[in-house]
């Protein structure tokens, strides 16, 4: 994210937690479509989503208020709808552990040196397939707005283990992929 993301980011909570109406049009206009794609990528049904980004936007609204740090806009908003869509899923489904994987030294730079995934629909179609893990992470991974370091911070866990993460996610997709051509 650019300095100037930041300080755009930074003004807009200020006018939202000011309580401007414009302010938070601004900023349902600007995120509702990135939220609804990562909320998609999580849940299996699209009214499901819909619901589940407007109980985020509940949620943000009610905790703009309270936003300490203004910069950090894009983790706070993917966390709020992470946990939104995870508290989803925990009620409508019986809660399912998740899977806990070993640490890899794979660095992002390889992991996008051999990640080449041409067809966006057989990418959706493969993301449909994997488990909820390693969506989220390939998920935020993709829409380019958070780095490592910041994936690790919307989903609570080390910087190793988002990079493991992505490791498995991009082998589980590609599975998913090669599965579906046969």
């Amino acid at each position: 994210m650019t300095e100037k993301q930041e300080v755009y980011y930074e003004l807009l909570v200020l006018r939202c937690q000011q309580g401007r109406k414009d302010a938070l049009e601004e900023l349902i206009k600007t995120w509702e479509k990135r939220l609804y794609y990562f909320i998609r990528r999580l849940l299996n049904n699209e009214q499901e989503a819909w619901q589940v980004l407007q109980e985020t936007w509940i949620s943000v609204l009610k905790g703009i208020p309270r936003l300490r740090e203004p910069r950090k806009l894009p983790v706070w908003l993917y966390s709020t709808a992470r946990k939104t869509a995870l508290y989803h899923i925990r009620t409508k489904y019986t809660e399912k552990s998740l899977i806990k994987e070993v640490e890899n030294s794979i660095t992002v730079e390889e992991w996008e040196q051999n990640s080449v995934f041409e067809d966006a629909e057989q990418v959706h179609y493969g993301l449909d397939k994997i488990s909820l893990q390693h969506r989220e992470v390939l998920t935020l991974f993709f829409l380019r707005e958070l780095s490592i370091y910041d994936i690790s911070e919307v989903l609570n866990v080390p910087i190793g283990t988002v990079k493991s993460r992505l490791f498995y996610a991009k082998q589980a997709l590609r599975n998913a992929l090669v599965d579906e051509e046969k």
